[in-house]
C-alpha cells in the first residue's frame, strides 16, 4: 500500500466525490488514491473538526492538509479567518485546490511543501493538524516542536491524535515545546491535545 506522506504519489489517480457533514453544515470534497483517508472523512479529521477552538479573526494554518477537510471547514465557519493549508503531497494540494472552489470559500489558500517550510515568516493565531502518525514520531515531534516558531503570543496549536497510540507521550512533547497542554476533547478513541505560546 502507498504511503500518502510523499511529494509524488505513484498510484493511477483514481478521483472520488465524498460528501460530508461538519459543524452543521454539508461539504463536499474531492479525494484520490495516494492521499489519506480516500473513502471518507477518516475519525480523527471528524473529532477535530467538531472540537476545534479557532480564533475571531487572524491567520490559521493547517499542517498536512490533505485534501483539504479541516481547513476548509474552519473557513467556512468564520469569514474573519485567513486559512492557509499545507502538505507535502502534490496530488493532496491539487485535490484541496479544487475543493476549495467546490465549497465556495474565498478567505483560504494551499501551499505545497514540507511541513512549516512554504509559511516561513508567516505567524499564525491558531495551528490545526491531524498529523501523519504513520510517517512516524519524528514528523509528528516536529509539528510540534516547530510551532511555536510561527505563533504569536496566545496563539494555539490543536492536534488530534489516538488515545492509544502515543498520546501520552505527545502531550510530553507539547509540554516540553509550550510548557503547557490540555486534552481539549476525547472522542470515540482519539484525543485533541492543545497547547498555548505563552509570553516568554
Amino acid at each position: 500500500m502507498e504511503h500518502y506522506f510523499t511529494s509524488k504519489p505513484k498510484s493511477k489517480p483514481e478521483i472520488k466525490l465524498i460528501r460530508a457533514y461538519l459543524r452543521g453544515r454539508y461539504f463536499r470534497f474531492l479525494t484520490s488514491s495516494g492521499v489519506f483517508s480516500k473513502k471518507r472523512v477518516d475519525l480523527g479529521t471528524k473529532v477535530l473538526v467538531n472540537h476545534m477552538i479557532l480564533p475571531e479573526k487572524g491567520y490559521v494554518l493547517d499542517v498536512g492538509c490533505g485534501y483539504g477537510v479541516i481547513g476548509i471547514v474552519a473557513a467556512a465557519l468564520n469569514p474573519n479567518l485567513h486559512v492557509v493549508m499545507v502538505d507535502v503531497n502534490k496530488r493532496a494540494v491539487k485535490l484541496a485546490k479544487r475543493n476549495i472552489r467546490i465549497n465556495g470559500v474565498s478567505n483560504i489558500e494551499v501551499r505545497c511543501g514540507n511541513l512549516y517550510e512554504p509559511v516561513r515568516g508567516m505567524i499564525f493565531d491558531c495551528i490545526l493538524s491531524n498529523p501523519p502518525i504513520s510517517a512516524g514520531l519524528a514528523i509528528v515531534k516536529a509539528i510540534i516542536t516547530e510551532a511555536p516558531k510561527y505563533m504569536r503570543c496566545g496563539a494555539t496549536l490543536q492536534m488530534v491524535v489516538k488515545s492509544k497510540i502515543g498520546g501520552e507521550r505527545l502531550r510530553q512533547i507539547f509540554e516540553g515545546a509550550f510548557g503547557n497542554s490540555r486534552v481539549l476533547a476525547r472522542e470515540s478513541g482519539y484525543r485533541i491535545i492543545m497547547a498555548k505560546k505563552m509570553d516568554t
